[in-house]
Protein backbone atom coordinates (compact mmCIF):
# COMPACT_ATOMS: atom_id res chain seq x y z
CA UNK A 1 0.00 0.00 0.00
CA UNK A 2 1.38 3.38 -1.02
CA UNK A 3 1.69 6.01 1.71
CA UNK A 4 0.42 9.44 0.63
CA UNK A 5 0.56 12.69 2.59
CA UNK A 6 -2.25 15.16 1.89
CA UNK A 7 -1.15 18.71 2.75
CA UNK A 8 -3.93 21.27 3.12
CA UNK A 9 -2.66 24.84 2.83
CA UNK A 10 -6.07 26.47 2.52
CA UNK A 11 -8.38 27.46 -0.31
CA UNK A 12 -11.87 26.72 -1.54
CA UNK A 13 -11.42 22.95 -1.79
CA UNK A 14 -11.20 22.49 1.98
CA UNK A 15 -14.33 24.44 2.88
CA UNK A 16 -17.55 22.72 3.92
CA UNK A 17 -20.98 24.06 4.86
CA UNK A 18 -22.10 24.07 8.48
CA UNK A 19 -25.35 22.09 8.71
CA UNK A 20 -26.87 24.54 11.22
CA UNK A 21 -25.69 27.97 10.08
CA UNK A 22 -25.08 27.33 6.39
CA UNK A 23 -21.76 29.16 6.60
CA UNK A 24 -18.53 27.73 5.21
CA UNK A 25 -15.71 26.62 7.48
CA UNK A 26 -12.45 24.65 7.00
CA UNK A 27 -12.81 20.89 6.83
CA UNK A 28 -10.86 18.67 9.21
CA UNK A 29 -8.57 16.83 6.78
CA UNK A 30 -7.94 14.05 9.29
CA UNK A 31 -11.52 12.99 8.48
CA UNK A 32 -10.99 12.88 4.73
CA UNK A 33 -12.13 9.24 4.54
CA UNK A 34 -15.48 10.28 6.04
CA UNK A 35 -15.96 12.99 3.45
CA UNK A 36 -14.80 10.80 0.54
CA UNK A 37 -15.28 7.09 1.45
CA UNK A 38 -14.34 6.07 -2.09
CA UNK A 39 -10.72 6.90 -1.27
CA UNK A 40 -10.63 3.66 0.73
CA UNK A 41 -10.85 1.82 -2.59
CA UNK A 42 -7.48 3.16 -3.73
CA UNK A 43 -4.28 1.20 -3.01
CA UNK A 44 -2.93 3.72 -0.53
CA UNK A 45 -3.06 4.99 3.02
CA UNK A 46 -3.65 8.69 3.50
CA UNK A 47 -2.24 10.89 6.23
CA UNK A 48 -2.89 14.59 6.43
CA UNK A 49 -1.16 17.79 7.45
CA UNK A 50 -2.95 21.12 7.75
CA UNK A 51 -1.39 24.57 7.77
CA UNK A 52 -2.18 26.38 11.00
CA UNK A 53 -3.56 28.84 10.31
CA UNK A 54 -4.73 27.92 6.83
CA UNK A 55 -4.13 30.62 4.24
CA UNK A 56 -6.10 32.00 1.37
CA UNK A 57 -3.98 31.49 -1.72
CA UNK A 58 -4.14 35.23 -2.41
CA UNK A 59 -1.93 35.61 0.67
CA UNK A 60 0.68 33.16 -0.61
CA UNK A 61 4.27 34.40 -0.19
CA UNK A 62 7.83 33.02 -0.15
CA UNK A 63 7.83 32.06 3.55
CA UNK A 64 4.87 29.74 2.93
CA UNK A 65 6.66 28.18 -0.04
CA UNK A 66 9.64 27.46 2.21
CA UNK A 67 7.31 25.94 4.81
CA UNK A 68 5.68 23.71 2.20
CA UNK A 69 9.04 22.57 0.82
CA UNK A 70 10.23 21.79 4.35
CA UNK A 71 7.13 19.66 5.06
CA UNK A 72 7.85 17.62 1.94
CA UNK A 73 11.54 17.33 2.85
CA UNK A 74 10.80 16.20 6.41
CA UNK A 75 8.35 13.55 5.21
CA UNK A 76 10.06 12.56 1.97
CA UNK A 77 11.37 9.17 3.10
CA UNK A 78 8.13 8.23 4.85
CA UNK A 79 5.73 8.80 1.96
CA UNK A 80 5.51 7.66 -1.66
CA UNK A 81 3.79 10.78 -2.88
CA UNK A 82 2.27 14.09 -1.85
CA UNK A 83 -1.05 15.78 -2.65
CA UNK A 84 -1.18 19.51 -1.91
CA UNK A 85 -4.64 21.08 -1.55
CA UNK A 86 -4.27 24.72 -2.51
CA UNK A 87 -6.34 27.72 -3.58
CA UNK A 88 -6.50 28.14 -7.33
CA UNK A 89 -5.55 31.82 -7.59
CA UNK A 90 -1.83 31.30 -6.95
CA UNK A 91 -1.57 27.56 -7.53
CA UNK A 92 0.55 27.98 -10.68
CA UNK A 93 3.00 30.19 -8.77
CA UNK A 94 3.31 27.60 -5.98
CA UNK A 95 3.70 24.68 -8.38
CA UNK A 96 6.38 26.58 -10.29
CA UNK A 97 8.27 27.53 -7.15
CA UNK A 98 8.17 24.01 -5.70
CA UNK A 99 9.55 22.63 -8.95
CA UNK A 100 12.66 24.78 -8.51
CA UNK A 101 13.00 24.27 -4.76
CA UNK A 102 12.77 20.46 -4.99
CA UNK A 103 15.79 19.38 -7.01
CA UNK A 104 16.15 15.66 -7.87
CA UNK A 105 12.50 15.04 -6.99
CA UNK A 106 11.76 11.35 -7.46
CA UNK A 107 8.18 11.21 -6.23
CA UNK A 108 4.93 12.85 -7.37
CA UNK A 109 3.90 16.14 -5.81
CA UNK A 110 0.39 16.84 -7.10
CA UNK A 111 -1.35 20.13 -6.41
CA UNK A 112 -5.09 20.38 -6.76
CA UNK A 113 -7.98 22.55 -5.64
CA UNK A 114 -11.49 23.41 -6.70
CA UNK A 115 -13.73 26.17 -7.98
CA UNK A 116 -16.52 25.17 -5.58
CA UNK A 117 -16.10 24.13 -1.92
CA UNK A 118 -15.92 20.43 -1.13
CA UNK A 119 -19.16 20.64 0.84
CA UNK A 120 -21.29 21.89 -2.07
CA UNK A 121 -23.45 19.59 -4.20
CA UNK A 122 -21.79 20.29 -7.57
CA UNK A 123 -18.27 20.67 -6.25
CA UNK A 124 -15.40 19.83 -8.55
CA UNK A 125 -13.28 19.24 -5.46
CA UNK A 126 -14.43 15.65 -5.07
CA UNK A 127 -13.16 14.45 -8.45
CA UNK A 128 -10.03 16.59 -8.22
CA UNK A 129 -8.99 15.07 -4.89
CA UNK A 130 -9.79 11.52 -6.00
CA UNK A 131 -7.87 11.96 -9.26
CA UNK A 132 -4.87 13.59 -7.57
CA UNK A 133 -4.65 10.83 -4.94
CA UNK A 134 -5.06 8.08 -7.53
CA UNK A 135 -2.25 9.52 -9.66
CA UNK A 136 0.04 10.10 -6.68
CA UNK A 137 -0.50 6.52 -5.47
CA UNK A 138 -0.31 4.74 -8.82
CA UNK A 139 1.21 1.27 -8.49
CA UNK A 140 2.58 1.28 -12.04
CA UNK A 141 3.47 4.90 -12.84
CA UNK A 142 5.70 7.29 -10.91
CA UNK A 143 5.72 10.92 -12.04
CA UNK A 144 8.88 12.52 -10.59
CA UNK A 145 7.83 16.15 -10.73
CA UNK A 146 5.54 18.83 -9.36
CA UNK A 147 2.19 18.73 -11.15
CA UNK A 148 -1.25 20.28 -11.11
CA UNK A 149 -4.28 18.03 -11.48
CA UNK A 150 -7.48 19.81 -12.39
CA UNK A 151 -10.63 18.91 -14.31
CA UNK A 152 -9.40 15.48 -15.47
CA UNK A 153 -5.99 16.67 -16.68
CA UNK A 154 -2.54 16.44 -15.16
CA UNK A 155 -0.15 19.24 -16.08
CA UNK A 156 3.51 20.00 -15.45
CA UNK A 157 3.07 22.58 -12.72
CA UNK A 158 5.58 25.14 -13.96
CA UNK A 159 3.89 25.26 -17.36
CA UNK A 160 0.45 26.29 -16.13
CA UNK A 161 -1.59 29.47 -15.88
CA UNK A 162 -5.01 29.98 -14.35
CA UNK A 163 -7.27 31.24 -17.14
CA UNK A 164 -10.80 30.97 -15.75
CA UNK A 165 -12.45 31.92 -12.47
CA UNK A 166 -15.96 30.73 -13.36
CA UNK A 167 -15.73 27.33 -15.08
CA UNK A 168 -14.21 24.12 -13.81
CA UNK A 169 -11.56 24.01 -16.53
CA UNK A 170 -9.49 26.65 -14.78
CA UNK A 171 -5.92 25.90 -15.88
CA UNK A 172 -4.12 26.00 -19.19
CA UNK A 173 -0.74 24.81 -20.40
CA UNK A 174 -0.23 26.48 -23.73
CA UNK A 175 3.32 25.36 -24.45
CA UNK A 176 3.46 21.82 -23.04
CA UNK A 177 0.96 18.97 -23.40
CA UNK A 178 -0.85 17.49 -20.43
CA UNK A 179 0.99 14.62 -18.74
CA UNK A 180 -2.14 12.52 -18.24
CA UNK A 181 -5.86 12.53 -19.02
CA UNK A 182 -8.43 10.94 -16.75
CA UNK A 183 -11.44 9.29 -18.33
CA UNK A 184 -12.70 5.75 -17.86
CA UNK A 185 -9.01 4.96 -17.54
CA UNK A 186 -6.02 7.20 -16.82
CA UNK A 187 -4.03 7.74 -19.99
CA UNK A 188 -0.43 8.59 -19.06
CA UNK A 189 1.98 10.20 -21.54
CA UNK A 190 5.15 8.77 -20.08
CA UNK A 191 7.40 10.22 -22.78
CA UNK A 192 6.56 13.68 -21.45
CA UNK A 193 7.55 12.96 -17.85
CA UNK A 194 10.72 14.33 -16.30
CA UNK A 195 13.52 11.77 -15.98
CA UNK A 196 13.93 9.91 -12.71
CA UNK A 197 16.79 11.52 -10.78
CA UNK A 198 20.02 9.69 -10.01
CA UNK A 199 20.81 11.79 -6.94
CA UNK A 200 19.05 12.42 -3.63
CA UNK A 201 16.45 15.10 -3.12
CA UNK A 202 17.93 18.55 -2.49
CA UNK A 203 15.67 21.25 -1.07
CA UNK A 204 16.49 24.93 -1.56
CA UNK A 205 15.15 27.28 1.11
CA UNK A 206 16.52 30.66 0.09
CA UNK A 207 14.35 32.88 -2.10
CA UNK A 208 14.88 36.51 -3.09
CA UNK A 209 11.67 38.40 -3.85
CA UNK A 210 13.25 41.70 -4.88
CA UNK A 211 11.60 41.52 -8.29
CA UNK A 212 8.67 43.15 -10.09
CA UNK A 213 6.49 42.43 -13.10
CA UNK A 214 6.19 45.17 -15.71
CA UNK A 215 3.52 44.66 -18.33
CA UNK A 216 4.03 46.64 -21.52
CA UNK A 217 0.92 48.33 -22.86
CA UNK A 218 0.13 51.05 -25.42
CA UNK A 219 0.51 54.38 -23.63
CA UNK A 220 3.07 53.26 -21.05
CA UNK A 221 4.60 56.45 -19.64
CA UNK A 222 8.27 57.15 -19.13
CA UNK A 223 7.74 58.38 -15.57
CA UNK A 224 5.91 55.18 -14.63
CA UNK A 225 8.64 52.93 -15.95
CA UNK A 226 11.45 55.01 -14.46
CA UNK A 227 9.86 54.98 -11.01
CA UNK A 228 9.59 51.20 -11.03
CA UNK A 229 13.11 50.59 -12.30
CA UNK A 230 14.55 52.96 -9.70
CA UNK A 231 13.02 51.12 -6.73
CA UNK A 232 15.49 50.60 -3.90
CA UNK A 233 16.76 47.02 -3.76
CA UNK A 234 15.26 45.93 -7.08
CA UNK A 235 17.24 43.05 -8.59
CA UNK A 236 15.15 41.72 -11.47
CA UNK A 237 12.18 42.49 -13.69
CA UNK A 238 9.80 40.17 -15.49
CA UNK A 239 9.05 42.23 -18.60
CA UNK A 240 5.78 41.11 -20.20
CA UNK A 241 6.08 42.08 -23.85
CA UNK A 242 3.85 41.76 -26.90
CA UNK A 243 3.74 38.67 -29.14
CA UNK A 244 7.12 37.02 -29.61
CA UNK A 245 8.90 39.48 -27.34
CA UNK A 246 8.20 42.83 -28.95
CA UNK A 247 8.22 46.22 -27.22
CA UNK A 248 8.32 49.94 -28.08
CA UNK A 249 11.44 51.16 -29.90
CA UNK A 250 11.25 54.74 -28.64
CA UNK A 251 14.55 56.08 -27.30
CA UNK A 252 13.24 56.83 -23.80
CA UNK A 253 11.99 53.26 -23.39
CA UNK A 254 15.23 51.62 -24.52
CA UNK A 255 17.28 54.05 -22.43
CA UNK A 256 15.26 53.27 -19.29
CA UNK A 257 15.92 49.57 -19.72
CA UNK A 258 19.58 50.05 -20.63
CA UNK A 259 20.17 52.21 -17.53
CA UNK A 260 18.57 49.56 -15.33
CA UNK A 261 20.73 46.81 -16.84
CA UNK A 262 23.83 48.97 -16.34
CA UNK A 263 22.91 49.17 -12.63
CA UNK A 264 22.88 45.37 -12.45
CA UNK A 265 19.15 44.73 -12.76
CA UNK A 266 18.21 41.58 -14.66
CA UNK A 267 15.38 41.99 -17.16
CA UNK A 268 13.63 38.78 -18.23
CA UNK A 269 11.54 39.04 -21.41
CA UNK A 270 8.30 37.02 -21.23
CA UNK A 271 5.43 37.07 -23.71
CA UNK A 272 1.97 38.25 -22.63
CA UNK A 273 0.45 35.52 -24.81
CA UNK A 274 -0.84 32.35 -23.17
CA UNK A 275 0.90 30.25 -25.82
CA UNK A 276 3.97 30.84 -27.92
CA UNK A 277 7.48 32.01 -27.15
CA UNK A 278 9.78 34.99 -27.01
CA UNK A 279 12.17 35.00 -29.96
CA UNK A 280 14.59 37.84 -29.44
CA UNK A 281 15.45 39.58 -32.72
CA UNK A 282 12.68 37.90 -34.70
CA UNK A 283 11.20 41.34 -35.35
CA UNK A 284 12.88 44.75 -35.35
CA UNK A 285 10.88 45.65 -32.23
CA UNK A 286 12.77 43.06 -30.18
CA UNK A 287 16.20 43.35 -31.77
CA UNK A 288 17.17 46.35 -29.63
CA UNK A 289 16.11 44.51 -26.47
CA UNK A 290 18.59 41.76 -27.24
CA UNK A 291 21.33 44.26 -28.03
CA UNK A 292 21.10 46.01 -24.65
CA UNK A 293 21.28 42.74 -22.68
CA UNK A 294 17.71 41.70 -21.93
CA UNK A 295 17.34 37.96 -21.32
CA UNK A 296 14.83 36.11 -23.49
CA UNK A 297 12.45 33.86 -21.58
CA UNK A 298 11.59 31.54 -24.49
CA UNK A 299 8.16 30.01 -23.74
CA UNK A 300 8.22 30.37 -19.95
CA UNK A 301 5.02 31.50 -18.22
CA UNK A 302 4.96 34.64 -16.11
CA UNK A 303 4.29 32.52 -13.01
CA UNK A 304 7.30 30.34 -13.69
CA UNK A 305 9.48 33.35 -14.55
CA UNK A 306 8.66 34.93 -11.19
CA UNK A 307 9.49 31.70 -9.36
CA UNK A 308 12.67 31.08 -11.33
CA UNK A 309 14.03 34.57 -10.68
CA UNK A 310 13.32 34.33 -6.94
CA UNK A 311 15.03 30.94 -6.90
CA UNK A 312 18.20 31.83 -8.80
CA UNK A 313 18.62 35.19 -7.05
CA UNK A 314 18.24 33.52 -3.67
CA UNK A 315 20.78 30.77 -4.30
CA UNK A 316 23.35 32.10 -6.77
CA UNK A 317 25.47 35.25 -6.84
CA UNK A 318 27.53 35.03 -10.01
CA UNK A 319 25.74 37.04 -12.71
CA UNK A 320 27.03 34.89 -15.57
CA UNK A 321 25.76 31.76 -13.80
CA UNK A 322 22.36 33.38 -13.22
CA UNK A 323 22.07 34.39 -16.88
CA UNK A 324 23.05 30.88 -17.94
CA UNK A 325 20.38 29.35 -15.70
CA UNK A 326 17.71 31.71 -17.00
CA UNK A 327 18.50 30.47 -20.50
CA UNK A 328 18.51 26.82 -19.40
CA UNK A 329 15.61 24.49 -18.69
CA UNK A 330 16.14 23.58 -15.03
CA UNK A 331 12.89 21.70 -14.36
CA UNK A 332 11.27 21.48 -17.79
CA UNK A 333 9.88 25.02 -17.51
CA UNK A 334 11.06 26.14 -20.95
CA UNK A 335 11.57 24.58 -24.37
CA UNK A 336 15.09 25.25 -25.63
Amino acid sequence: MKQILVIYTGGTIGMVKDAKTGSLHPFDMSRIYEALPVLRELPCVLDSYRFDPIIDSSNMKPEYWVKLACIIEENYEKYDGFVVLHGTDTMSYTASMLSFMLENLGKPVVLTGSQLPLGMIRTDGRENIIGAVEIASSETVIIPEVCIFFEDKLYRGNRTTKINSEYFEAFYSGNYPSLAKVGINISYKKHLFADMPSNKLKVYKKLDDNIVIVKIFPGLKEEYLKSILSMNGLKAVVLETFGSGNAPTEDWFINCLRDAIDRGIIIYNVTQCKAGAVVMGHYETSTMLAQIGIVGGYDITTESAVAKLMFVLGNYEDKEEIYRMLNTSLRGEITV
